[in-house]
């Protein structure tokens, strides 16, 4: 009854006092307020958009169209005028996949092709890199260039990608290129997976535009689900750990005891899960709310037992790009075993670079790198039983492993990282401080410990689940998905946080 009344008080404290500024808010971009899944802002536009888009879904031109119209939208609110941006760079990649497939002559095509590249990757280079070769520039030199004001915009990492993945396809004639530009721009904005993937391949997703619009009943159940566990693992999970616990211990780790650090150093492995897994669900199932199927991107990867598996398990559909695009292109595995260790480290070492224009994401991309080439070095000559036991250490150690390069990833500077590193090493067993420290932050180790626990769910229990879920009234599943949306909107200390893989 308690909870009613507060969701009442909030519907009336925010929607029931609607003027003509606020209604102009919702269609004007912020920079502050960026357009996020996990807002209600979100849900009321995309309840009004999934009414018009059903009543349409007869009309494939005008269902198309208008999908696409609401996806620029969907950017423009969370990026701006860097919407035109989107626009230029499939233009770019419609007008040359065109002129690769219909050219005979393949001098041609390689022209078409690497001006794609050129043009794509320059982009990316230029708004996520200029100021990091900038600064590195006037490190070693002494220079004294001024950095450049640049924003960068939501999600060019993924589109870029995206649109390479097609290009890229059509030189090598795995595709035949979309009916029209309508169809192409409708693949490259298709707003559930534009800001944060997953990362689609145009074979992939091409192939279900021209399909007759169809939502069964145990789609529509497995979408709600997928939305529902998606938001509470975000906005829950990873919010709360990262803004009471983790984010303070990582701000200024000496100020804090050893256990701590080790505390945010797991509780952050938990958050950046929840959160980019949590976006995934969310982008997979409104996906499926439209008919359309989405590749998973998240497969339980802390039960890896090696870093090999843990990238098939973490941001597959990046992880799988990298080895069908660069990987493979490099040479793969084909010249000898000297170069399948160097193209495995540079595909990595590029990899972190794609995360981001700093130094700690290449270190980072750097112990992922080195490890896969270990276990490929080692893994010729040791062959270890298979049995829970020898799993159960495997697991412990990718999972540690992986703790450790996050720390790289997340801190704000090396020096950060290593601080962490160095105080953790000092941790000594203090039964009575840890019981103090465990029972300050019940809260957040609670959380730490449901999202570990779901984490470890098996996926029988979990089909389960979904099939109890399925059995619910329909008014029942609105009324729990309204319920999570309130509990979002009452966690949140200063609105609806954004996504941390927004900023790739």
């Amino acid at each position: 009854m308690k909870a009613l009344f507060s969701i009442q008080n909030w519907f009336l404290e925010n929607v029931g006092n609607i003027d003509l500024e606020t209604i102009k808010n919702w269609f004007l971009f912020n920079p502050k307020q960026p357009l996020l899944f996990n807002s209600a802002v979100f849900l009321g536009f995309f309840l009004v958009f999934y009414i018009i888009y059903i009543l349409s879904r007869k009309t494939h031109t005008f269902r198309i169209t208008y999908v696409v119209l609401f996806s620029l939208f969907f950017y423009y609110k969370s990026s701006g005028i860097y919407f035109g941006l989107l626009i230029f760079s499939s233009v770019v990649d419609y007008v040359l996949s065109r002129l690769i497939y219909e050219e005979a002559k393949q001098g041609y095509r390689k022209f078409y092709m690497i001006l794609s590249l050129l043009i794509n990757l320059g982009m990316l280079a230029y708004f996520k890199y200029t100021n990091f070769f900038i600064d590195n520039y006037n490190s070693l030199f002494d220079g004294t260039m001024k950095f450049e004001d640049i924003i960068l915009p939501v999600g060019i990492s993924f589109y870029t990608f995206q649109t390479l993945s097609y290009t890229i396809d059509v030189y090598r004639r795995e595709l035949e290129p979309t009916k029209s530009f309508m169809d192409f721009l409708f693949f490259v904005s298709f707003f559930p997976q534009l800001v944060a993937g997953p990362i689609v391949r145009a074979s992939d997703f091409i192939p279900q535009i021209y399909e007759k619009l169809k939502l069964t009943k145990e789609d529509f159940n497995r979408a709600l689900f997928l939305i529902i566990g998606g938001l509470i693992k975000k906005a829950v999970i990873s919010d709360y750990i990262s803004s009471n616990f983790v984010d303070r211990v990582f701000d200024a780790p000496n100020s804090y005891t050893a256990f701590e650090n080790l505390m945010a150093s797991y509780g952050y492995a938990i958050q950046i899960y929840c959160d980019f897994s949590g976006y995934s669900d969310i982008a997979i199932g409104l996906a499926l709310l439209m008919g359309f199927w989405l590749p998973d991107n998240f497969r339980t990867p802390y039960q890896s037992g090696s870093i090999t598996e843990f990238w098939r398990r973490w941001h597959i559909s990046l992880s799988s790009w990298l080895r069908d695009y660069l990987y493979i292109t490099l040479g793969g595995n084909r010249k000898g075993k000297i170069r399948t260790y160097f193209n495995l480290f540079m595909t990595m070492l590029l990899g972190g670079l794609w995360h981001g224009a700093s130094w700690k994401f290449v270190v980072w991309g750097v112990l992922h790198g080195l490890a896969l080439v270990v276990e490929k070095f080692f893994g010729q000559f040791i062959k270890l039983p298979k049995n829970i036991f020898v799993r159960t250490i495997q697991v412990i150690l990718t999972f540690h492993f992986v703790v450790f390069c996050w720390l790289f990833f997340r801190a704000k500077d090396f020096a950060t990282a290593f601080q962490i590193a160095d105080n953790i090493a000092k941790l000594t067993f203090d039964l009575n401080q840890w019981q103090t420290i465990i029972l300050g932050y019940k809260n957040v180790f609670l959380l730490i410990a449901i999202g570990v626990v779901w984490h470890f769910i098996p996926v029988k229990t979990l089909a389960g689940m979904q099939k109890t879920f399925s059995t619910l009234p329909l008014v029942a599943k609105a009324v729990l998905l309204g319920l999570i949306y309130w509990v979002v909107y009452a966690t949140a200390s200063a609105g609806a946080q954004p996504f941390i893989y927004f900023q790739f």
